[in-house]
């Protein structure tokens, strides 16, 4: 028999885990049986309009029901699921439907405007989730209701075969070179990387999971949301990350899992509701992004608990690392072991030899089944994400001990983590160069205490022109997401460079080296 794809899940769940609760959203349970009719219809409706396999159906929206639907609905079809980051500006959107060929956009509430703004002149037809909490405007003309499309869906009477190898997801990472890549994720992908953190994390089918960070970014879905559901477990949905209402969920629905980035944590531990939140029902919490502060381990240690650590990137699904959290306390600043699944070695970019003697550093070069397929419509970009024998080509450079702990040292990628967002510099560079007077441009990550990093933006002048942080920040309003803006600018006569030409950018962060 040939393995079924993640679309099926749900449905293999109504049957297995009969009865019990599949999501929890505003305090409101559904169950495995509600959840799989829900799925089967919204399915059945988008092929009704027109959604066959291979289509592109993309979503724009904060955590809800409806994500969750949508994915697997769509993936159910062996159509391919495209979750839009909601920080993006609208320009930002726009390439990135019109780059997947998205035929359909689903969105959720409040995000009406900037969707409207991003199709305009597209030929991409919109379904529209109602909720009169976030906004009672009333539908704009030819835009279709959510629950009214699932009510009136005819039956799904057959499913189309999917395999493990067929293309699920379309994720969209910044670009080295300045622009977006879909990184495509296949349902073998998705599936092998839910075992290694099900096997890592130990996931149970008791597992309450709270999924606090936005599911369009592929840790909180892969590490979180898809992992609990192959397991029978129940996830909590949570619309945005509020400090005090998380930690308010943790103890009011007893979260016994919970995924973030180091900022996600830092924000609960400094919330006036700490020290009185009941958290004890916690079992397990993993953390990505970037290298967890020692203050907030401290914090977390002193209420009980400890951190499962991870290191990896969408192109992986993502995991690559996890930190048996056991091992977090006296190995911090390490991003733990391989994945149970997953492999990984180091390469030195210089010599181009494999480094195997322990504390070497070299670049991470990662394999396994949860590796992704490609970039979407970019062959020349693909191959050069792979080796000679394909393995993946991560940019970071790690340092391994005698046991086969990892800790990332540094990066060849030009990439700034803020907040646990990815800032490539290339990116922002671009749009900055298109500034009325500016010559010269290089974007680098300034240490933050309270984002990890910021962007800093270093910029040569044409002479008589002026430029100040309230201009720069004007002009990028509409060109990138907020979270991608310079926070900090700097005007120098000439930039440092090489012999060639290129920017000496460690020059520049050692400048800022001692943070914000």
């Amino acid at each position: 028999m040939i393995p079924e794809g993640i679309g099926t899940w749900i449905h293999r769940r109504a049957v297995k885990s009969r009865g019990r609760t599949a999501l929890v959203f505003r305090d409101q349970e559904t169950d495995y049986a509600t959840l799989s009719r829900r799925v089967d219809a919204l399915a059945a409706a988008l092929r009704d309009r027109g959604i066959e396999f291979g289509d592109r159906v993309a979503y724009l929206g904060n955590n809800h029901p409806s994500f969750i639907e949508s994915m697997f609905a769509t993936t159910l079809l062996g159509a391919v699921f495209v979750p839009l980051n909601t920080r993006l500006s609208s320009g930002e959107l726009r390439f990135q439907l019109d780059d997947s060929g998205a035929r359909l956009l689903i969105v959720g509430a409040g995000f009406a405007s900037p969707a409207t703004t991003a199709t305009s002149g597209l030929e991409v037809r919109r379904i529209d989730v109602e909720d009169p909490l976030v906004d009672a405007s009333a539908l704009a003309e030819g835009i279709e209701s959510y629950e009214h499309v699932l009510s009136t869906a005819p039956p799904l009477d057959v499913r189309p075969v999917v395999t493990l190898d067929d293309r699920a997801l379309i994720i969209y990472t910044s670009g080295t070179t300045g622009q977006p890549k879909g990184a495509v994720l296949t349902h073998g992908n998705l599936t092998w990387n839910a075992i290694n953190a099900i096997t890592d994390y130990d996931v149970s089918s008791t597992e309450r999971t709270l999924i606090i960070s936005p599911m369009f970014h592929v840790a909180s879905f892969g590490m979180g949301v898809l992992p609990t559901f192959l397991k029978g477990g129940a996830v909590l949905l949570q619309e945005r990350f509020v400090p005090a209402e998380a930690l308010a969920a943790i103890e009011r629905l007893r979260a016994t899992f919970i995924s973030g980035v180091p900022t996600t944590y830092q924000f609960m531990m400094e919330d006036p509701a700490w020290a009185t939140s009941d958290i004890s029902s916690l079992r397990s919490m993993t953390c990505g992004g970037s290298a967890i502060p020692e203050h907030v381990i401290a914090a977390y240690a002193e209420r009980g608990l400890a951190f499962s650590g991870g290191y990896g990137m969408t192109e992986s699904s993502p995991g690559i690392t996890a930190m048996p959290p056991w091992h977090s306390a006296e190995r911090i600043g390490s991003s733990g072991l391989a994945h149970f699944f997953t492999t990984f070695r180091l390469r030195d970019p210089e010599t181009g030899e494999l480094v195997t003697a322990p504390g070497g550093r070299g670049e991470i070069e990662a394999s396994g089944p949860n590796i992704f397929l490609e970039y979407w419509g970019r062959p020349d970009e693909t191959a050069a994400a792979f080796t000679a024998d394909g393995w993946l080509r991560t940019g970071d450079i790690g340092s391994v001990d005698d046991d086969g702990f990892v800790t990332i040292v540094d990066r060849l990628k030009d990439i700034i983590i803020s907040g646990g967002e990815n800032i490539y510099s290339a990116e922002v560079e671009r749009v900055l160069s298109g500034i009325p007077g500016v010559t010269g441009v290089a974007v680098v990550g300034i240490p933050s205490e309270r984002w990890g990093e910021t962007p800093h933006a270093v910029v040569t002048l044409a002479p008589g022109a002026s430029l100040d942080l309230d201009q720069l920040d004007a002009f990028c309003a509409d060109r990138l997401a907020r979270y991608k803006v310079p926070r900090s600018l700097e005007i120098v006569d000439e930039l440092p460079r090489t012999a060639s030409g290129k920017v000496r950018k460690a020059e520049l962060r050692e400048r800022h080296s001692h943070g914000t």
